[in-house]
């Protein structure tokens, strides 16, 4: 974009026990999110963190589980 918006097109995705999912964070390179991703996930805690991108859509796409 140069329109002068920051783009965050990274996400950190949270699944817990009962199969709910909730967006913990927004990012701009897939390596930030998947920094977060990986300390949330090294905490020892049930639930599952992985990581999406986000389409020109708007819509969540690509995905890399923990």
């Amino acid at each position: 974009m140069n329109d002068g918006t920051i783009t965050l097109p990274w996400l950190v995705i949270r699944q817990d026990d009962n199969g709910n999912r909730y967006r913990v964070g927004r990012y701009a390179t897939r390596a930030e999110a998947q920094k977060i991703a990986d300390s949330l996930d090294d905490r020892g805690h049930k639930q599952l963190y992985w990581v999406e991108q986000v389409g020109q859509n708007g819509q969540s796409g690509t995905s890399t589980a923990n």
